[in-house]
């Protein structure tokens, strides 16, 4: 996959210069909700005994919170591994390469160069694993997002078999229909699923990258997910607000 493939005309005019040694906690991303996992509280107790398709929507509007606390989790840590392989990189490239010398002169001048390239090397690869771990798991992630989004689509099927093509008239919780439900689930996972792409084409180049200004388009669409605007947190905001797990 290139970097040309991915269409940066979508990426936010914000993506350009990013120091690679930049202050990483002055620089992650944070989300706008609560991290901790939505539990039951008093602004939430009357939907407590809600049954049937309410409580399956109301469900998976807690499960897509959670997932999403735990994505941005994962972003901060594979953006301070990502930062890793690139300093490493170039602290590799300032290094000038064995074969530039002769056989002897290396021998004589300098006896540890090959102990310290092979032990620049094995620290990349296991900086370029631990990326690898993290972007592993934000594929289950996303799985899980879509087996959500499974579950909304089915309710919306039952929906429509119960009253007819144009589904249930009145709302389910607030005052949403059972289709504006599907219709934020599908905006949150579009948006995720472009993300994980850019994140799994970042992993296969950012090693094999010897263009410091490319360096930093890759760590700046990292730390930015050019792919999840802002639109997208207010869209989950709204669901947690419309199921009752955010006060009115």
């Amino acid at each position: 996959m290139s970097l040309e493939s991915l269409s940066f005309s979508q990426l936010p005019a914000y993506v350009g210069d990013l120091d690679v040694t930049c202050d990483y906690t002055a620089r992650r991303l944070t989300c706008s909700c609560d991290p901790a996992e939505v539990k039951m509280s008093s602004s939430n107790t009357k939907f407590s005994a809600v049954t049937g398709s309410a409580r399956k929507i109301r469900d998976n509007a807690a499960d897509w919170h959670n997932l999403m606390v735990r994505w941005d989790k994962l972003n901060n840590e594979g953006f301070q591994f990502a930062t890793n392989i690139v300093n490493k990189r170039n602290s590799q490239k300032d290094h000038q390469p064995l074969d530039d010398f002769p056989s002897a002169s290396v021998s004589q001048s300098f006896p540890s160069a090959v102990q310290q390239q092979t032990a620049g090397a094995a620290e990349l690869q296991d900086e370029c694993s631990k990326l690898q771990a993290v972007v592993d798991q934000m594929v289950v992630i996303v799985a899980k997002m879509e087996h959500l989004m499974a579950i909304q689509q089915g309710v919306q099927h039952l929906e429509e078999f119960q009253f007819g093509p144009e589904g249930r008239t009145l709302p389910l919780c607030q005052s949403w229909r059972t289709k504006e439900f599907e219709e934020s689930s599908r905006v949150l996972l579009a948006a995720f699923s472009q993300e994980l792409k850019l994140k799994q084409m970042i992993l296969q180049e950012l090693a094999h990258t010897t263009v410091s200004d490319l360096h930093m388009i890759y760590l700046s669409c990292w730390l930015h997910q050019p792919f999840i605007p802002a639109q997208t947190r207010l869209t989950l905001e709204a669901l947690l607000l419309e199921t009752g797990h955010r006060p009115l």
